[in-house]
């Protein structure tokens, strides 16, 4: 069976992009599905997520940036510590590499010849995004098949939404013309709070059923994982984010 590539996208940081990319992988592998998940931000936070030091210096120097350099997924994927879950980690390197291919005529398309084959080995590639639409941002939607967009429950988040969603469009018609949008997750949802309700009602009235059933609540369980190198499953596995995840990975099955 053919899997299928999501783009992590969202050009505001702290939306919960990352948190999203790693917990999805993580639920998804659980659950029995071989998946991979590419840190293509220079940050490395995926990679820290999962319990990779050092911008992946556990990862025998491979990166990210190597898929960049023409290396094949096979060549520079690793275990994790979760049985099916693989990761290609980031390097700070790679803001060099971001550099480096807005200089090339075709530097928007070397993600995409690179994962050609990953939709053989894994059912669920995630590729998380810098927080910018640059050109990291342009490769991973050039290979991906679908977007995910995490936003957050908060007052600009229908401005900021309407506008990835036109890049998005972009380039779907310059580089990428299958790719679709696999859904808006709303994230940092304060049920206490009378804007989270106001926007999350906003938004579904916007994009209907672009926008995930489930939400994904502030949670301190949530916002602690990542310093102990682990997804929310693992970490607190009863806590509101990781049940919250769980659902949305299933949903994600589900719109599959």
């Amino acid at each position: 069976m053919s899997g299928t590539i999501y783009a992590l996208a969202n050009q505001k940081g702290g939306v919960g992009k990352t948190t999203t990319a790693v917990n999805l992988a993580a639920c998804l592998a659980e659950a029995g599905e071989q998946a991979l998940l590419v840190d293509l931000d220079p940050q490395a936070n995926a990679t820290s997520g999962l319990g990779y030091s050092n911008g992946g210096e556990k990862a025998n120097g491979s990166s990210s940036y190597d898929l960049l350099d023409g290396a094949s997924v096979a060549e520079v994927a690793r275990p994790t510590r979760f049985a099916n879950l693989q990761l290609v980690p980031a390097k700070p390197e790679l803001a060099g590499a971001a550099v480096e291919l807005g200089r090339h005529a075709d530097g928007e398309r070397y993600l995409q010849a690179s994962l050609a084959g990953a939709r053989d080995r894994y059912r669920f590639v995630f590729l998380d995004c810098p927080p910018s639409f640059g050109p990291l941002t342009v490769n991973a939607l050039a290979a991906a098949d679908r977007v995910l967009v995490p936003v957050q429950a908060e007052y600009y988040a229908l401005e900021g939404l309407s506008q990835l969603l036109g890049s998005i469009e972009l380039v779907k018609k310059r580089l990428n013309p299958r790719l679709g949008i696999a859904g808006i997750l709303l994230t940092m949802v304060d049920g206490r709070t009378r804007l989270a309700a106001e926007v999350e009602a906003e938004v579904r009235r916007h994009f209907g059923e672009l926008v995930f059933t489930t939400t994904v609540p502030r949670s301190i369980r949530l916002a602690e994982a990542p310093s102990h190198g682990l997804p929310a499953i693992a970490y607190d596995r009863r806590s509101a984010g990781a049940e919250a995840y769980w659902k949305v990975a299933m949903e994600l099955v589900e719109r599959s």
